[in-house]
């Protein structure tokens, strides 16, 4: 019975990333042609889809002369498109590579170039931050690499890492605006943080930034980090402090939020309504554990079953896993498999957890999973196979553990990011 309930779950991801894809939603967004150039900067996970539409909406719908828009964009591995005037690179991603310090050195160069006549354009999603990477002075690549290990492995938000790397970048936290000043600048963003904050989203290169160099130390003394020397000395530097509001290079500057996690939640629940079903949104800024909050949602869908209701609990915001196992895995996956334990022998139950980019962790492949499908039945299939479920979620091993079953969610790149999507289906049994 619950074949049905996953491909409807199935159905449900695809619309809500459908809903945030750039050729949806960038075009009535992108500014009039200015009387210069078009300086295209692209960083993240949809740059390659944005700087394809943003090149098709000036070339081919405006006919701007080719040699009037120039750029360049940087995405994830596998996330490249096609592009005409603009450079695209691909760079790693979570860890960064060299790539994405050529992609940044690019970016800033362009920026210092335009003039006042020209217009520079920033598109900017999930993954700029690590895309884009400029180490602030004295510290070296290795370092900048070594602290993004340190903090994905802490179980920190995306919020305190994006405040530690904006201390220790040349193009985050409000940097690039004022290699652009005193040129025009329009910044046009897929979010993908909960809240949909311009100084989060891809460590704001072109906003202000609150942050202070504070708040970067204690981020390091609550999570314990073991940094490099050179990173204690950049955090102590007054120099490294970011642009704050009321900075002169923010002035005329706009920022256009294209596509946010609302938006895909959004036409989920048309979707889910138009089925039949009751639904139940939590909203978009979940955030926490991610096994813990699959027990949380767990007790939900057991409470709606209770109650005799048809109903969707949909979700999205960002999870966070603190690794303890040696295993693979992603925050969605590690929540599938907590869900699936809680939920075991329940019937008429399915669930889907995805991120919307495409991907869920991993080893920085686009062909990583983007999460996992599980029902009632996962932890009886699983036994049945000889698996132990609570011994692979111990070992952080979510995705080995959904890889011996064939229920990874695997769409490849969607060339958008909104951050996760999850649904839980509680049909009558």
């Amino acid at each position: 019975m619950t074949q049905p309930l996953r491909l409807f779950l199935s159905d449900l991801y695809r619309t809500a990333v459908a809903a945030a894809h750039p050729a949806a939603c960038l075009p009535p967004l992108l500014p009039p042609l200015p009387t210069g150039k078009i300086i295209l900067l692209a960083a993240g996970k949809a740059a390659g889809s944005m700087a394809e539409v943003t090149e098709g909406y000036y070339l081919d719908r405006l006919k701007l002369a080719p040699a009037r828009l120039t750029g360049v964009a940087v995405a994830r591995h596998g996330y490249g498109r096609p592009t005409r005037a603009v450079t695209m690179i691909e760079a790693g991603h979570p860890i960064p590579d060299a790539a994405g310090l050529e992609a940044a050195d690019r970016a800033l160069a362009l920026a210092d170039g335009a003039g006042t006549d020209d217009l520079v354009l920033v598109l900017m999603s999930g993954g700029a931050s690590a895309n884009w990477i400029a180490p602030a002075p004295g510290v070296s690549f290795a370092d900048k690499q070594a602290v993004t290990r340190a903090l994905l492995r802490t179980g920190a938000n995306i919020g305190e890492i994006n405040c530690l790397r904006k201390h220790l970048s040349r193009i985050k936290g409000g940097r690039l605006a004022r290699h652009a000043y005193p040129a025009q600048l329009v910044t046009i963003a897929i979010s993908d943080v909960p809240g949909d904050d311009p100084a989060v989203i891809g460590s704001g290169p072109t906003v202000p930034d609150p942050s202070t160099l504070d708040d970067a130390r204690a981020i390091v003394t609550k999570y314990r980090l073991d940094v490099p020397p050179s990173v204690t000395r950049a955090l102590a530097d007054g120099g490294n402090e970011t642009p704050k509001p009321g900075d002169p290079v923010f002035a005329g500057s706009r920022f256009i939020l294209a596509a946010r996690p609302a938006d895909a939640l959004r036409a989920a629940e048309a979707a889910v309504r138009a089925a039949g079903f009751e639904c139940v949104s939590l909203g978009d800024r979940v955030e926490g554990e991610a096994r813990a909050v699959a027990l949380e949602h767990a007790a939900l869908a057991r409470e709606l079953r209770a109650e005799g209701r048809r109903a969707v609990i949909l979700s999205g915001g960002e999870l966070t896993v603190t690794i303890r196992g040696q295993g693979r895995g992603g925050p969605n996956q590690e929540y599938a498999l907590a869900l699936a334990i809680a939920l075991a022998g329940m019937p008429a139950v399915a669930a889907l957890a995805g991120d919307t980019d495409g991907t869920d962790g991993g080893t920085g492949s686009a062909a990583d999973p983007a999460g996992a499908v599980i029902d009632g039945e996962t932890v009886a299939r699983a036994k049945a196979l000889g698996l132990d479920p609570a011994a692979f979620l111990a070992d952080n091993d979510s995705t080995g553990f959904f890889a011996r079953l064939g229920d990874l969610l695997t769409p490849g790149p969607t060339f958008t990011n909104v951050n996760d999507f999850r649904a839980i289906v509680v049909d009558r049994a």
